[in-house]
């Protein structure tokens, strides 16, 4: 099995991007890679609970539709803890399936030659 990151750092800033970020997560997950979404600056709004409820982009699934199936198939959701802490938000709205960490979670995945892209 090989590892697949996402980094996405929008949120209802730009859904487009959010979203599209999400297909290509559950694309790598469903092709058997070991995958991590890692959201940061506008991102990290996502793991807000209800959040995400309202983001729904012409031609794609409902975005909470799209992360719950990616940690449902064993997909990582990693959380910039500087960004949520930043931004005032409460770790008790955090989605199921999410974790807050530092970014030295996003440079171990890395270091390992993990192909990454970013929305």
């Amino acid at each position: 099995m090989g590892k697949f990151c996402v980094c996405l750092t929008s949120a209802k800033n730009d859904r487009d991007k959010a979203t599209v970020g999400f297909v290509v997560a559950n694309a790598a997950v469903g092709s058997d890679q070991e995958t991590m979404v890692f959201l940061s600056t506008e991102g990290v709004r996502l793991a807000e609970r209800g959040y995400a409820d309202d983001i729904r982009e012409e031609g794609f699934a409902p975005l909470a539709e799209l992360m719950a199936k990616f940690t449902a198939a064993g997909g990582k959701l990693f959380v910039c803890s500087p960004c949520w802490k930043k931004r005032g938000l409460d770790e008790a709205k955090l989605i199921p399936g999410a974790t807050i960490v530092g970014g030295a979670k996003l440079v171990e995945f890395l270091a390992g030659g993990s192909p990454c892209v970013t929305f």
